[in-house]
């Protein structure tokens, strides 16, 4: 029997969510409640209390009610949730999530969805999803439900809605259940990540073609911000076992203020979980803006290219290639797993090389140049390539090094 984790506040919401949970039964499925509500007392509801959720965060519950402030109060219970939730799934008594909220209820339960595994079912019946959702959504799987009306009892329309949401989560729960408990079919292929641009497509592109005859499953994500975040989020989830990451240009982005930004982290999460990986500069000389007329006045005497009419894209500066090799050695150096960095020396993308509309040897050679004083003496390898990032051979060099990597320290053959 498949099991879904009721997340909610059972101190506002006893109604909706005896309601939900009567229905679940009905559809099959066994039930954790898990109370999110400060002032709540289980409601007959509760199988985690919301004292335990708030002992889990470090807090106390009582201490909690008596400063009465909710807003604090329900972030508390948002991370004591996220941890009590999380590991209920590690020990394998739930296979999907349901929530249903305002703003308030929705921000705990993306709280509590974002901490789960890529590949664990989760749904929030939500006030908020017709409007801005990466608050709740993050860069995981999470399934958004716009409930129309509000949160506020039981009616003719809210039935037809969370009677949908009821079925769709105890649909996914049974088939994440049946797959979690599946025997093995034989080994799985292992699975590598890869950054990509539309600038450095043919180096990822000829890396992929070497990677798959290798027998990798190659997942290939757009260095577009939420591209990058995605990549780190899977890395994290342990669903990777290599990671090719090309293509870094996020990192310009963060630096200088781009829209394509990945955030400070980005490049962590595989040195973090001691995952193999190869790392390149690919598309570091570019910081992406939005049309022409949204780049900021402070950029006026930069080098620009109008790449499409949504995108322009702006040249990088000497200094800020430089700080850049530096933040990407940083970040390769403090990896638990094996790293090796491979740095073209006739350009990083498709725009910048000789006679191109980017060129720039010395702001290249500026970030090169910190990357190899970063890592000297460390255990990292770094390579430099006498062609260009597209250059055929670039991206199986940096393949074979991957391979080479997870079948020395992986544990694949």
């Amino acid at each position: 029997m498949p099991t879904v984790a009721l997340l909610g506040t059972f101190d506002t919401k006893q109604a909706e969510y005896r309601w939900l949970r009567e229905r679940l039964v009905e559809h099959g499925c066994s039930v954790l409640g898990v109370d999110v509500g400060p002032f709540s007392d289980g409601a007959g509801l509760a199988d985690v209390t919301s004292g335990e959720v708030a002992a889990e965060a470090g807090a106390d519950l009582g201490q909690l009610r008596a400063q009465g402030d909710r807003g604090h109060a329900m972030e508390v219970m948002g991370d004591g949730a996220a941890a009590v939730v999380t590991r209920l799934y590690r020990e394998g008594r739930l296979d999907a999530v349901l929530a249903v909220g305002g703003s308030g209820g929705s921000s705990v339960a993306g709280r509590v969805m974002r901490a789960l595994p890529v590949g664990v079912p989760k749904l929030l019946v939500s006030t908020m999803a017709s409007g801005d959702v990466r608050p709740y959504v993050g860069d995981v799987d999470v399934t958004l439900m716009y409930s129309v009306v509000d949160i506020s009892g039981v009616n003719s329309v809210s039935e037809m809605v969370l009677g949908n949401a009821v079925a769709a989560v105890a649909g996914m729960a049974a088939h994440h259940g049946t797959r979690r408990n599946a025997p093995e079919r034989g080994e799985r292929r292992p699975v590598v990540a890869a950054s990509m641009f539309g600038l450095t497509t043919p180096a990822v592109d000829e890396a992929r073609d070497v990677l798959t005859d290798l027998g990798y499953e190659v997942l290939v994500f757009h260095a577009t911000g939420s591209g990058g975040r995605a990549m780190e989020s899977l890395v994290a989830s342990g669903l990777v076992d290599g990671v090719l990451d090309l293509t870094t240009t996020e990192l310009a982005d963060d630096l200088v203020g781009g829209v394509l930004t990945a955030g400070p982290e980005r490049l962590e999460a595989a040195g973090r979980a001691g995952i193999p990986q190869v790392v390149s500069v690919g598309a570091l000389d570019m910081v992406n803006f939005g049309p022409r007329e949204t780049v900021p006045e402070r950029f006026a005497d930069r080098t620009f290219l109008v790449h499409n009419p949504t995108v322009t894209l702006m040249r990088t500066t000497r200094d800020e290639m430089a700080t850049l090799g530096r933040r990407i050695a940083d970040k390769v150096a403090a990896a638990t797993g094996p790293v090796e960095v491979f740095l073209p020396l006739g350009g990083v993308s498709g725009i910048d090389g000789p006679g191109m509309r980017f060129e720039d040897t010395a702001a290249d050679e500026a970030c090169l140049a910190e990357i190899r004083a970063g890592l000297a003496g460390s255990s990292v390898v770094v390579h430099d390539v006498d062609s260009h990032i597209n250059d055929k051979g670039f991206g199986r060099a940096a393949a074979e090094a991957l391979h080479r990597l997870i079948t020395t320290h992986g544990g694949h053959a």
